[in-house]
């Protein structure tokens, strides 16, 4: 009971300041303003930020659904709550860190913010395809790594970093094919469709607002997200024999 009340609170302290930052806004700038202020090709058009409350939502329901059953064998075990915790912790302090410009030190906090979310997916086992247990992890999980290449990105960007000497377009192409086959893995491995689909979410809107103007992302985005849909369709991890 405790470790969800904690979690509880975590939850909702994280989505109040998320909404805090951006309405009033924090340091006079949206999340979205910053992330326009520079060009960066990982990035997707802005209807695509949707999928936040979306997500936000359905974790919602995700508490609700742990309070519900809290008291069956399906209750969240200590090392979850404490992962989940971490993890808003992590949410909130990178929302600060971005908007007072700390680009470098954000990188560092999102990343520890994805690591605490595939710790938290993988302590479900490859059967426990339920709402009250891994598929709203798992879209946390999608749109999180999503936003993590988008920061990378754009600390590049920002800092005019040219790694290896590959041009932008190329390495945007190189996050998309690494996205993609990070998808295809959990979908074949922990037969996880939702993971997939907000990547395809995602490369549509990247798709979308790169346009002809930076035609090898765009067909890149596109491509790719046919891929992630026949691995949604076609891809089944056979079961043993017995």
């Amino acid at each position: 009971m405790v470790r969800l009340i904690v979690l509880t609170i975590f939850y909702i302290a994280m989505i109040v300041f998320s909404a805090t930052a951006n309405i009033i806004p924090l340091n006079g700038h949206t999340t979205s303003e910053i992330s326009n202020s520079y060009t960066v090709l990982f990035s997707p058009a802005g209807y695509v930020y949707i999928i936040r409350v979306i997500i936000y939502i359905i974790l919602a329901y995700w508490i609700y659904l742990l309070w519900k059953n809290h008291r069956n064998k399906f209750q969240i075990s200590l090392l979850q709550a404490l992962l989940f915790v971490a993890s808003s912790i992590f949410n909130m302090l990178w929302i600060y860190l971005w908007h007072y410009e700390y680009f470098t030190w954000s990188i560092i906090v999102i990343v520890f913010m994805l690591l605490s979310l595939t710790g938290l997916y993988f302590t479900y086992p490859a059967w426990h395809r339920s709402w009250g247990g891994r598929l709203p992890i798992s879209m946390y999980l999608a749109w999180v790594s999503i936003i993590t290449f988008m920061n990378i990105a754009f600390l590049f960007t920002h800092n005019h970093w040219s790694l290896l000497g590959l041009s932008d377009p190329l390495w945007a192409v190189i996050m998309l094919t690494f996205g993609t086959a990070v998808a295809l893995h959990l979908r074949f491995h922990y037969d996880d469709i939702l993971f997939p689909i907000i990547y395809i979410w995602a490369f549509i809107g990247i798709a979308f607002k790169n346009g002809f103007e930076e035609l090898l992302v765009t067909t890149a985005a596109l491509f790719l997200s046919g891929v992630l849909v026949v691995g949604i369709i076609f891809i089944k991890k056979q079961k043993p024999s017995e």
